[in-house]
């Protein structure tokens, strides 16, 4: 019993896990989103929102983004399996994790004068 509900957390972890691959991937392959920042931008200086600075710094970011996908989209993808996730980085951010990173400083603080 325990086996067969193994089986199928593993299976629905790794479902899961192949529909965020294929999310991923589409969005690193496709420059739609960036082309269409491109106009926004490009719209916005003819509308005097941005000065030809902002835009030229814009400009330049996501020409520079639309090529390496471009790039990477020319190259050949690798067999299926022999990419493998190597990590993943997480950053948390707000107020709720701010008080708990300043709980655990103050522990750590704590503990490290207990131990002198």
């Amino acid at each position: 019993m325990v086996l067969i509900i193994d089986s199928l957390i593993i299976g629905g972890v790794r479902f899961v896990l192949d529909k965020v691959v294929q999310a991923v991937d589409k969005e690193l392959s496709d420059d739609t989103v960036l082309r269409e920042e491109l106009l926004a931008a490009q719209m916005r200086r003819e509308l005097g929102e941005i000065t030809e600075e902002e835009f030229a710094r814009t400009e330049r970011g996501l020409l520079a983004r639309i090529r390496d996908i471009r790039e990477r989209n020319r190259t050949p993808a690798p067999p299926p399996g022999e990419m493998r996730i190597a990590g993943v980085e997480a950053t948390f951010a707000g107020e709720e994790h701010e008080e708990s990173a300043g709980e655990a400083h103050e522990t750590e603080g704590a503990d490290h004068r207990r131990r002198r």
